[in-house]
This record gives structure tokens, sequence and C-alpha cells, in this order.
């Protein structure tokens, strides 16, 4: 045996003794080398056929870009970032400035910074300490503003510098809208230019409010003429998420100092640091959306459509932050996929992301805490609620919003009742946030208000009780720092941009208007209407306005002292002279005015005296236009009288009395209204109009109703065209017209239409049409004279007396009117012109000459002020006020409370004998035409006085 144990090889093969021996050992030998060869194939053939198939895969996916896929990884730094306000100090030019734009030097200014001065503590800046209004100049250059210094020295400046001298008047940074639909929702409105709202579905926040802006939307320079030089343009409210909104400025095409028109020209970023997105909550988009089968029906259905949006938008989130991560570790070449993106989410997962300001349309306490609770299960924060009208009830639902920084409310001043949203409501809404630590801003919505106007808001705050800097700071600083834009926009400070405006007076007065803006300074108007009003200095903060007196007293007998103004029809005491006298009350009327001596001593123990420092007695205001007395809620139809298309009614039958829109109009000097039947929607009329007290509880009060038929009224504007078409409507009221005059027969109903129209051809009633368009209010006339010429020879002779409400494009026939002795009660003051019949509206300063208004008093027509709509109940005074500040003297003071009190009724033809104007009478601290005056006493002819203490 070898050592090694196995056989030798000569013994393996030698013979057998025996014969033959098979060679097992070999043949065993050979068989495991054959399952271990055929083991070995398998598994050979079983890798290649792995990397065959491997490979065959390889060979049949596409090959990925590797540039692709880096951009893809530099997305990822992107979708990390973080936005930071964009630097105003350091720049050298502002990105929007044009090269060849001259410097400019505003001199003589009396300035708003839009800060307190250095040094004043947060405490005591939010209490209004360190805030002043200074006298200085003010350099522009480069589209920035680069010194803001007393007497800068002419020969330190270039030498193409332009100088304007600002007089002594007030200038402010360029005002900012930080909610408006400008350019999307363009005007006259127009159903190919109607871009507010993307319907196809509830979310589409991939939707984009630059893709609709119309550079030629006249709005955006009627915008601009009140002051307005920066608008956030955000999508409607018909969808839960709306979309991107878009921070322009209000300057377009050469003549704006711009090189071209375009949407992206507009941009007050161009860098786009942040982005925007609107949301909406509450009825809106279940209106639109909602019905059975399709979400969101209910506010529980919007709560989900939000949430299950997040959760996309976050799932989107999380996948890019895995494919990030993953190519970082391994190698972006390395990576098999690009990296996820969805255009349809892309906004929104930017949104989660931190990097885009959401603005949030919420009016109610639900919807605001549905709102508030999304924020804190999906991490994301919110800027501002807009609308948010109940608000000032919740402070603390504000303060969980996630992100530690509670929303802003974005307001209206006391726009409400348009839908059951806006019922609970309060004018001092503003104020109320404010001394709960909170940020009020006022927006315009443009166009539901004119946001050329967006301003006035602001001062109607202030008049509610909004402490005076935080009013100015709540249309400039505060939504510029909510914008994000706080070290470019809403200061006059060196870096900041040179958007730049300086009024006629103060700007948180009644009627102020720009002299002249400057956008990213370069003058905006060439040359501008400059209205005729006094230099005079800043109004005195009134601290007194925030205490609010909603509560009033009522009392037969009453003394006011302290009366430096009467304003009066034939009420004048004789011994104005003296400048301060006394009004004696008995038993709710007027019984004197002067000294009255003898009355004093005899009401002595027997009334209450109030005294004031600088009384001012004048007509109780009416409402006229409106459907006070017929609607509590516009939107709601349960609270509403309905329209009347065909029927021809009596609003006397539908008067619905003690509403909250007549409270409200009670409060603020509307002691009487006139209303009509609607015809077809708001501001339209079909009926007789009844004329009722605004504080009756029911019709059947005595002296409720003070006029039962007050005229006779027909709507001829674009409403009829849903019925029929303008040529047939006007034929049809001509033909009334002449078969009412011709009938012979007495009228079984004296009710009826036809017995109405016998009433107006016989000069008893007038006949009120409500017309917009010149050619509309021509058509009226025409037909006035021709009814009247065919019938000269029957024993009617009539002479037809006709009255124009709307009056939008009144001024275009204001000769024609005073030839006609037709009056025009405007409705509102100033029209948007937002309706194809509305489009030739007169703008005012420092745009037109002058307003409706201003052209139909020169005229000699009998002018009036009614309401578009019924919110505006409160601000009736103010419209007189506007009227009589922006006149340039065609107006007395006088003759502009006359637009709203006794014009109505003379045009209507229902003129009140003396002894009723002596029982409807307003009694305010200031005049009732001015922001900051307060009404003191009230007359509304029931036998007592309202007394407000």
């Amino acid at each position: 045996m070898d050592k090694s144990g196995l056989p030798p090889y000569h013994v393996a093969t030698a013979p057998h003794p025996n014969g033959p021996v098979r060679p097992r050992a070999r043949r065993n030998l050979r068989r495991s080398r054959v399952l271990r060869f055929f083991a070995l194939a398998c598994l050979v053939l079983l890798v290649l056929a792995q990397w065959k198939q491997l490979l065959r895969k390889q060979n049949a996916a596409p090959k990925l870009s590797v540039e692709k896929l880096r951009a893809d990884l530099a997305t990822c730094q992107k979708l990390r970032a973080t936005p930071q306000d964009p630097i105003g100090l350091g720049r050298d030019k502002n990105a929007r400035y044009i090269e060849g734009g001259k410097p400019t030097l505003i001199k003589n200014a009396t300035v708003w910074v839009g800060e307190p001065v250095e040094g004043t503590s947060e405490a005591d800046a939010r209490a209004g300490k360190g805030w002043a209004w200074i006298p200085t100049d003010v350099f522009i250059e480069h589209g920035l503003i680069k010194k803001v210094d007393a007497a800068i020295s002419r020969g330190s400046l270039p030498d193409d510098t332009i100088v304007f001298d600002a007089a002594g008047r007030q200038l402010t940074t360029g005002i900012i809208d930080m909610h408006s639909h400008a350019g999307v929702d363009s005007l006259p409105e127009l159903q190919g230019n109607e871009d507010t709202n993307e319907m196809s579905d509830n979310i589409t926040p991939w939707a984009r409010s630059i893709d609709g802006i119309q550079p030629l939307d006249r709005q955006i320079q009627t915008i601009k003429s009140g002051g307005v030089t920066v608008s956030l343009v955000l999508p409607g409210s018909g969808n839960n998420i709306g979309g991107e909104a878009f921070l322009i400025k209000h300057a377009v095409g050469k003549p704006d100092g711009r090189q071209e028109i375009s949407a992206t020209d507009l941009l007050a970023d161009p860098d786009r640091n942040w982005r925007f997105m609107k949301m909406a909550c509450g009825e809106n988009a279940k209106r639109v959306h909602g019905r059975v089968g399709n979400r969101p029906f209910s506010r529980m259905g919007e709560s989900y459509e939000f949430r299950h949006a997040f959760e996309q938008a976050r799932a989107t989130i999380r996948n890019q932050d895995d494919w990030c991560e993953k190519a970082e570790s391994i190698g972006v070449e390395n990576m098999q996929e690009y990296l996820p993106q969805e255009i349809f989410w892309e906004t929104l997962g930017a949104a989660l992301r931190g990097q885009v300001h959401i603005n949030v349309h919420c009016y109610t306490i639900p919807d605001l805490e549905a709102m508030v609770d999304h924020t804190n299960e999906f991490e994301f924060a919110v800027r501002a609620f807009h609308h948010a009208h109940q608000t000032y009830l919740v402070p603390e639902i504000l303060n969980r919003t996630w992100g530690g920084r509670p929303p802003a409310s974005a307001l209206f001043a006391d726009n409400m009742y348009y839908k059951a949203e806006a019922y609970v409501a309060s004018e001092f809404a503003g104020k109320i946030l404010y001394e709960a630590g909170l940020t009020p801003v006022y927006v315009s919505d443009n166009p539901v208000l004119n946001a050329q106007h967006v301003l006035f808001e602001a001062a109607k705050a202030y008049h509610y009780g909004l402490p005076y800097h935080a009013a100015l700071s709540a249309v400039t600083t505060a939504p510029a720092e909510l914008l994000g834009m706080g070290k470019r926009l809403g200061k006059v400070k060196p870096g900041f941009d040179a958007d730049i405006v300086v009024w006629d007076s103060d700007p948180l007065s009644v009627g102020a208007t720009p002299v002249q803006v400057w956008i990213d300074g370069t003058a905006q108007f060439e040359d501008p209407v400059e209205l005729v009003k006094p230099v005079e200095g800043p109004m005195v903060p009134n601290r007194s306005l925030a205490h609010i007196t909603q509560e009033s007293t009522e009392l037969h007998n009453v003394i006011f002292t302290g009366i430096t103004k009467v304003l009066l029809s034939n009420g004048s005491p004789s011994d104005m002279s003296l400048g301060h006298f006394n009004v004696v009350v008995s038993d709710g009327q007027i019984t004197c005015i002067g000294t009255c001596e003898s009355e004093v001593q005899a009401a002595a123990g027997t009334s209450e005296t109030v005294h004031l420092q600088n009384g001012h007695v004048t007509h109780a205001f009416t409402a006229v236009g409106g459907t006070v007395g017929l609607n509590e809620v516009d939107a709601e139809p349960t609270t509403d009288n309905g329209n009347n298309p065909i029927v021809f009614s009596r609003a006397v039958d539908g008067l619905l009395l003690d509403s909250q829109k007549l409270v409200a109009g009670a409060n603020y000097g509307v002691t009487r209204a006139i209303s009509a039947p609607k015809f077809a929607g708001g501001n339209t009329h079909h009926g007789t109009s009844v004329g009722f007290l605004t504080s009756a509880k029911t019709s059947l009060e005595e002296g409720a109703i003070f006029i039962p038929d007050v005229a006779v009224h027909y709507t001829l504007d674009l409403h009829v065209r849903r019925a029929t078409s303008y040529s047939a409507a006007f034929g049809g009221l001509r033909q009334k017209l002449i078969v009412a005059a011709t009938s012979a027969a007495p009228f079984i109903d004296p009710f009826s239409e036809a017995a109405y129209l016998k009433k107006v051809l016989n000069g008893e009633l007038v006949l009120a049409l409500t017309i917009n368009g010149a050619e509309g209010i021509a058509t009226a006339l025409r037909i006035k004279s021709e009814v009247e010429s065919l019938l000269t020879t029957s024993s009617a002779a009539p002479k037809i007396k006709l009255a124009i409400i709307g009056g939008a494009e009144s001024h275009l026939v204001a000769k024609e009117l005073a030839e006609a002795d037709v009056g025009v009660i405007l409705s509102p003051l100033q029209s948007t012109g937002g309706a194809w019949d509305q489009r030739r509206v007169l703008t005012g300063a420092p745009l037109t000459n002058g307003t409706n208004v201003d052209v139909l008093v020169a005229a000699g027509v009998t002018t009036a002020v009614g309401l578009e709509e019924d919110w505006q109940i409160r601000d009736l005074g103010f419209a007189a006020g506007i009227a009589f500040k922006n006149g340039n003297g065609k107006i007395s003071e006088k003759e502009a409370l006359d637009l709203v009190s006794v014009n109505i009724y003379k045009i209507l033809g229902a003129e009140l004998p003396e002894a009723e104007a002596k029982k409807h009478f307003i009694v305010s601290e200031g005049s009732p035409l001015e922001i900051g005056s307060r009404i003191k006493g009230i007359g509304a002819g029931s036998g007592t006085v309202r007394v407000f203490s």
C-alpha cells in the first residue's frame, strides 16, 4: 500500500485471477466526475441565462440622460431652499429699472416714512408712539429711494435730475392692495375676458393668475390713479385651492416708463423671491362644485378636499426627498429614474415646503378653525385670512395657526350682508383685531370694490377706531411685510423701491387724491388733473375714536350746546356769527336754533344737555336705490322679497323691516329709505317704491310708511336683456304709456300697473328708470318727448316727470337731462364701469377733470346719491363728503348734504313738509361728511331723539 493508503497503480491494472474484473472504483470515480461536471454545467448555464436576461433588460431600458439627472440633482437644492425676504438696502439698482430713466428730487414734502423713529420700543410703536409726518426731501434714482433728508442740495445731484415741488403736501409710499383680481377680471365684464377662476376642478393648485392677466385692462391705470402701485393678483374663490397668485406693479408700456406690454413686465419682483397661493373656504366652492355625488357638497367635503390635496402634495414631497437622498448617496449617474415631478402638485408641494405664501379666503368661525387644524396637521403657515369677517371674534383660533405667526386679517371696512358668510361682521373688526395683537390689512377684492379707493377702506377703519398709524400701515407697511417684500416696499427709506405718492390732502381724509404717482422712480401721469384744495397739515390722530359708542338713549327733550354750523334748509339762525349756539329739541323736533335763551330756561330740569365742541346740525340721510327693507342677506332667497321680471308689484306689500341693514343705517343717520322691488337682481327695479322709516319694527307702526307709493320704476339697463332686447323693452314702455294715456275707462284695480302709469301721465307720480348707459338715457328722453307730443291734443296734455337711477354715463347727456328737467340719482356716486353700458365712466382726478356729479351739477341737473349695494348705507355721509371735497368748488357743503337728503325727494317728486325736516336731523361732533366725526343725536320722526354718549 502506498503511504497514501491507495492501491498502487499496477495492482489496479493486474489481471484478476478469476478472470476479468470490472473496474468498480474507476466507474464510481467517473460517475462522480460526471455528476460534478453536469452540476457545474447547469450552474454555468443558469448564470449565463441570468446574465443574458439582465443584459436583455439593460438593453431594453432607455438610457437615462446624465445631463437631466444632474439637472434633477440641482433641483433638489431648490426644493430644499428656504426663501428669504429680498434685500432692499445694498442694491445699486431696482431690478425693474430701465436704463435711461432720469433721477427725481421731490422737494418740500411732508413724509410718512412708514415706521416709528429709531429707538421706539415695540410696545410703544404699537401704541402709536414714535410715528410722525416729517418735513423733508426725497431723492430717487435707478428705481430706488436714495436719500430722505431735509434740504437735499440740488448741486449734489446729477445734472439731468427732475425736480418736483410737493409744496408741503403729504407723501407716502405707494398703496399696496394684497387682494385684487385686476387683469384677470377685466372691466367692462365680457365673457371673453373672464379669467378669474379655473372652474374645471375644485383643486387647481397648478392654475396661475399670470397666465390670465391682461396688461391692457383699463383698471390697471384707474387703480393707479388712486395711489395704488402694487397689487397681489389672485385667482378667484370658486375653488378650495385656486392656484398661484402674482404680485404686479401698475405700470404698463412706454408711457409708464416700461419697455414692453406684458404680464411678465408687470411683475413687482422679477426674481420671484417669494411665490403666492390662493385657497378658499366656505360657501363658494361648495356652491360652485358641490352637488349630489360631487364634492364638496358641504364643509365636511371641503375639509376632505383640502386634506386629500395636502396628502397628495406631501406624498410627492416624500418621493422627491427620497430620490434626492439616494442620488446624493450613490451618485446621481447611478440613478435608474428621474426626480419625480408632477406639475399638478408642484405649487402646492412648494407651499408645504414653506416656499409659497398662502392666502386663504375664509370668513366664518368653522372655516377658520378647520383651516387652522389643517395647518397643524400638515405643518404649513398661512400669511393672511382674506375677507375674514369673523376673525375679530376668535383671535385665539388664529393664534393656534402652525408656525408661530398668526395670520393677518385682510378686510373690507364695512362691506357686509352680501351673503350668509358676510352677515356676522363688524365695522370695528380692525380695531378689535389690532387690540388683540393681530394685524388687520385692508383690501379691495377688485372689482368687488374699486381698488382705486382701497385707501378709503383704511380711512374708514380709522374712523371706526383703528389707530391712525395702524390704519395707514394697513395699506402700506403691513401688506408689504405679509408679501415678503418688507425690505423693498411699504416705506419711504433709502434702499426701497421708488414707489411714491404725493397726496392733495391727508391720505386718511375723505376724498384724498394723488397729485402724482411714481413707480420705480418714473412719474406715471404726464399732465395730471390736480384738485383745488388748501394745503393743510396732516390730521391730528383722534385717539377718542377708539371708544365705540353703539348704544343710544331715546329722549323726548334735549339741548345740544356748542353748535358751530347748521346746514338745514332754511334752518340757519340769525345769529350764526356768534360762532357757538344751541339747538333745542322738544318731543323729538327741533324747536329752536340759536342762543335760545328762553327755550333753554323753559327746558331747565326737563331736558338733558349734551355739550359739543364742534357741533353740526344737518338733515338726516335717506337711502334710495338699494334693496333695504326688502332684503336682509343679498344671496339668500329666503331673506329677500324676490325678483319681479314679469309681475309689476308694490314694494309696500313686500316690506321686511327690523333688519340688520336697517339698524346699521339708523345708527349712521339714515332715518328714511325709499326702496322698489327688484327686477332681475341687485340694483334693478320694477314696480312702485315705498318710503319708510328705517327704525320701524313693522309696517303697521304709526308713521312707519310715510309714502306708500313714491314712484313707478322700470329697469332698462343690461339686465333687461335677460328677457328681451333693448329695443323691445323701450318700445314696450312707450306702448304702455300711450295705452294708459288713451284709456278712458276707469281702472277697476287702482293698484294695477296701468293705474300707476296713468298717475305718471297725470303728473302725480314720477317715472323712475334704472339706466346706466348714455344711449339708454337718450332713448328714455326721446320716449318722454314722443309720448308728450303724441298726447298734447288730448285733454290730459301730459308732462312726464322722469328720473334716472344708476346714471353711470349720465355725464355724456347732462345738457339734455337739464333741458328735460330730469333728475339723476347716481347709484353709486362713482361707478367702477363694470358693465358694458357703464364703460365710459369718469374716474376723477388725476385722470379726468371731475366725475359724474360735477358735470351734472354744473349742467344744472338735480342730482342725488343712492345705494348700488345695501352695505353702502353707512357711507352716505362720506359719499356726500367726497362730492364736496373733490368738486373743485362746484358743490357747497350744504349742496353736498342735499345729495343724500333733500334732492332725493325733489327728484322723486316726494318733497316733505318743512316740519318733517325738523323731525329728521343729525347732530354730530364734527361734520358728518368727514372721517373722524361722531354722531351724537339723531331725530327720526318718532317723537324722540336718539342720543349717543
